[in-house]
C-alpha cells in the first residue's frame, strides 16, 4: 500500500491461470478495469474517483471520510449533495455535506457531531481505496473506510472501522449513514409471518422517535415491509428504526434501486431498542442508515462493520407491498447470488 499522489491507478483483473487459453479478444471484449484517479469535484481539489466504466464513486479527502457521489456514469448522483456546503473545509461547525459518512452510536450531543471538516489520508491498493480520518480530539476515536469496487458489476464493498486511540474503554456501535437524493422510497424488510401456533414470542423490534407520527402518510406499515417516502413538501422530520434480520435495506428512486447488504448478528445488543436499520427524512433529504452491535471498545482496539452496495436500473414503480415483491425482491435475490 502507498499514499496516492496525483496519479491514476488502473487495475486489470485476469482469468485464473488454470483456465484454458482463449483466442485474443477485441477491445469491447476485454476484461473490465477499475480505475482510481485523483480529481477535483464540487470545489474540493483532492477527491478520488473510483470507476469500472459503469458506475463511479467520488471520495473526498479535503474533508471526511465521506463518499460524496455514487451513481451510473453520466447519470444523476444517487446521493444528496448540499450545494451550499460543497467545497467548504475547516472550522468547528459540523456540516452534513451529503453522501455517505461513518458515525458511532448512540447519538449524543456533542459526541456524535465531531466536525469532519479536515483532510484525511488516502491509500490505494489495486481496486481498493482506504481513507483514514485524524483522531477525534473530543472522543479519541479514529474513523476509517475501505472501498472496493468490482470490475464487472455495480457492487461496492465497504469496510468501516472505529479505533479507540484513547485511554479508556468506549461503548459504541458503528453507524453508517447514507444521505439519499430526494423523491424516493426507503424499503425495510420485515420478518416472515408466523402463526400464533408456530411462534409465541415476538420476532421484530421497532424504534419510534418522539417526533414520529405513526399516522404520517409518508409511511406504509406493511406486513412484509416498512416503506418510508421522502416528501419535499413535508413540514416535520420523521424517523423509524427496526431490527432487520434479513440483512438488507434499499432505496428506490427514478427507476434505480440502491441496495445495502450487511450481516445481522443474532443475539447481539444493538442501539436504539435493537435497531440494525434506521431511516430519517425531512423536506430536503432521506437517510438510509445501518448500525452494528454495541461493543465496549478497549483502548488500542478496533471494531468494524461491512456493507455491500449494489445499484440497479430499470426498476418498476413501487406503490405497495405487491409491487415490492414484483420489482425489488428479484434484485435482492440477485445480490444474494453474488
Amino acid at each position: 500500500m502507498r499514499t496516492i499522489r496525483y496519479c491514476c491507478f488502473v487495475i486489470l483483473l485476469f482469468p485464473p491461470a488454470h483456465l484454458p487459453a482463449q483466442s485474443p479478444t477485441t477491445n469491447a471484449e476485454r476484461t473490465p478495469a477499475v480505475t482510481i484517479e485523483k480529481v477535483s469535484y464540487a470545489g474540493w481539489p483532492n477527491c478520488y474517483r473510483i470507476s469500472n466504466g459503469s458506475v463511479e464513486l467520488i471520495v473526498t479527502t479535503d474533508v471526511g471520510p465521506r463518499v460524496i457521489r455514487f451513481g451510473f456514469i453520466g447519470d444523476e448522483n444517487e446521493f444528496k449533495e448540499y450545494k451550499d456546503q460543497l467545497g467548504k473545509v475547516g472550522g468547528d461547525e459540523w456540516r452534513i455535506y451529503g453522501g455517505h459518512r461513518l458515525w458511532h452510536a448512540p447519538e449524543a450531543q456533542p459526541r456524535t457531531y465531531w466536525p469532519d471538516n479536515h483532510p484525511v489520508t488516502a491509500i490505494a491498493e489495486q481496486n481498493r481505496l482506504r481513507v483514514i480520518q485524524p483522531v477525534e480530539t473530543t472522543t479519541g476515536v479514529q474513523k476509517e473506510i475501505d472501498l472496493t469496487l468490482d470490475a464487472s458489476s455495480n457492487h461496492v464493498t465497504l469496510v468501516h472501522r472505529l479505533r479507540n486511540k484513547g485511554l479508556w474503554p468506549i461503548e459504541l456501535a458503528p453507524w453508517m449513514l447514507t444521505v439519499m437524493e430526494v423523491g424516493g422510497k426507503v424499503v425495510i424488510p420485515q420478518p416472515p409471518y408466523k402463526s400464533h401456533d408456530a411462534e409465541l414470542l415476538p420476532l421484530r423490534s421497532m424504534a419510534i422517535w418522539g417526533y414520529t407520527n405513526m399516522r404520517d402518510p409518508r409511511y406504509l406499515w406493511g406486513s412484509r415491509y416498512i416503506v418510508l417516502s421522502q416528501d419535499s413538501q413535508a413540514k416535520e422530520p420523521t424517523k423509524v428504526g427496526a431490527g432487520v434480520t434479513e440483512g438488507w435495506a434499499a432505496y428506490a428512486r427514478k427507476g434505480h434501486l440502491f441496495v445495502k447488504r450487511f450481516d445481522y448478528v443474532s443475539g447481539a445488543k444493538y442501539p436504539d431498542f435493537g435497531s440494525s436499520v434506521e431511516s430519517y427524512t425531512s423536506a430536503d433529504m432521506i437517510e438510509l442508515e445501518t448500525l452494528g452491535p454495541l461493543t465496549s471498545l478497549q483502548p488500542g482496539t478496533v471494531v468494524e462493520l461491512k456493507e455491500n452496495w449494489y445499484l440497479f436500473k430499470g426498476l418498476g414503480p413501487i406503490s405497495d407491498e405487491d409491487s415490492i415483491d414484483k420489482f425489488v425482491l428479484p434484485l435482492i435475490k440477485e445480490t444474494e447470488r453474488r
